[in-house]
């Protein structure tokens, strides 16, 4: 399986410490060079930074071979090249948080999850309990509505 993921997040699931669930769920997960620059800037969280500093084995940073074309023009460059990078490799899933990209993705008909889908495939899987990781997701500046927490939930229950 291959997989792409954007910046926000891997960034995520170190913060509520659930990035293993990526390999377990997928095996290797690839992100861009530009992911893995925005991961290491000074502004990103210490814990990201530091967990960028030795990656695991199963995270492999790649860059897009092809020219990025104009229409991801509009998203940041990590995004920008995420998209770039699943369409050359025809990923099976993109991991992508961001409306824009997400819609951009989706547009070229590649397959998109985010960070609450992984949180949810993880618990259906028994791999982590949704409830506590959807309270550390809270605590961080993860943004999406109580109520589409909430309804996950129901969902589980």
């Amino acid at each position: 399986m291959i997989v792409v993921a954007d910046t926000t997040p891997i960034n995520y699931l170190i913060l509520i410490e659930e990035i293993d669930v990526l390999p377990k769920l997928y095996g290797r997960v690839i992100i861009p060079r530009a992911v893995s620059e925005e991961l290491m800037r000074s502004r990103a969280p210490v814990k990201v930074q530091e967990w960028m500093k030795q990656p695991p084995d199963w995270l492999e940073v790649l860059s897009p071979t092809v020219v990025v074309d104009a229409k991801l023009a509009k998203l940041d460059a990590g995004e920008r090249d995420a998209i770039a990078l699943a369409e050359e490799l025809s990923a099976d899933q993109l991991i992508v948080d961001e409306l824009l990209g997400r819609r951009e993705a989706e547009r070229r008909s590649l397959p998109v999850i985010g960070t609450i889908g992984v949180l949810r495939e993880a618990a259906e899987m028994g791999l982590l309990h949704l409830r506590s990781a959807f309270e550390r997701l809270q605590q961080t500046s993860f943004h999406v509505s109580p109520a589409i927490f909430a309804s996950l939930l129901n969902d589980l229950s």
